[in-house]
């Protein structure tokens, strides 16, 4: 009835109606011409596909679903609530199996995602929702930041900072809360007040003059992102404080900016290919019937060591 048949009475239409919008029902633009083709499809929604890190994540996910002979749908937020929540309505319309979502605000976003919820799998990778209840997929950023400090003590830095991104996402809330946690555990470390803002290249140029306006540059610079990073190391360079002879600086994700930039970044890698595979199997699983409680899976990151001084 829902897709235009008239043999049915007008009052069980209504009642149908009533309760496919109660249940939260919405037509799918592509129902009729996909009937009986056996098609799966799920959507992906990431922050900025601009950004290197989603660009490759993307290709890890997608390489992961073709295991399940699953096709994907990718959408950019566009780093904007409002633009993420049509992007997920848009899905939810074109009744996609699935949802793989990398939230681009740890509280803004939830309201989108619980409603689509309620007719569709949802797991979020990379980041989540606070009090948003669903599958959830990363890296494991205590490990990576811990990792990170160990590496800087053992090439005898000591005087550090923390740049990133800030607690509006729950990547920059977890690796600030990490860098917080883990660094008193390095006592010969002296580390000053974080600068925090966005994970973009424009905030790691910001980022690297507020440092050079502070009474003396620190000896090691641990960022959240290579992007940040990348933008530091660029802008110090152009004020002649070359990474590594003059400041140590480090990034977070591995992405293959980290090896272009020069000279090549000493990073944390998140392992996409293992987080895209835990992420498709998670969401096959709720697609398959799955109901029981939200699971949270951390991956360990692995420190890629290069330039030293």
């Amino acid at each position: 009835m829902l897709s235009g048949a008239n043999n049915v009475s007008e009052s069980a239409r209504r009642a149908v109606l009533t309760a496919s919008k109660q249940l939260g029902y919405r037509p799918n633009p592509n129902a009729r011409a996909m009937r009986g083709a056996g098609s799966s499809c799920v959507g992906m929604i990431v922050p900025e596909i601009g950004n290197p890190f989603f660009a490759e994540l993307i290709q890890a996910v997608e390489l992961a679903l073709q295991a399940h002979d699953v096709e994907l749908i990718i959408a950019d937020a566009r780093n904007d609530v409002a633009t993420e929540a049509a992007r997920l309505r848009s899905l939810v319309a074109r009744q996609v199996d699935g949802v793989l979502i990398a939230p681009v605000s740890a509280t803004a976003s939830r309201a989108a995602l619980e409603s689509a919820l309620r007719t569709t799998p949802i797991v979020q990778i990379d980041r989540d929702v606070d009090f948003f209840e669903a599958d959830f997929v990363g890296v494991d950023n205590s490990a990576g930041i811990r990792s990170v400090l160990s590496h800087l003590e053992s090439r005898s830095v000591r005087h550090i900072v923390f740049v990133s991104g800030d607690a509006s996402t729950s990547t920059g809330a977890a690796r600030l809360e990490a860098f917080r946690t883990q660094a008193p555990r390095f006592p010969d470390l002296v580390v000053d007040e974080p600068v925090l803002g966005e994970f973009t290249l424009d905030f790691g140029f910001q980022a690297a003059g507020t440092l050079l306006r502070r009474p003396r540059l620190p000896q090691g610079v641990v960022c959240g992102s290579d992007l940040i990073a990348t933008g530091l190391m660029r802008a110090l360079a152009q004020h002649g404080v070359h990474e590594p002879d003059d400041i140590v600086v480090t990034g977070f994700d591995g992405t293959q900016l980290s090896e272009l930039i020069n000279p090549a970044m000493t990073t944390v890698r998140q392992p996409l290919a293992e987080i895209a595979k835990v992420a498709a199997h998670r969401l096959q699983a709720r697609i398959g019937g799955d109901s029981g409680p939200p699971q949270r899976s951390q991956v360990n990151p692995q420190l890629v060591a290069r330039s030293l001084r």
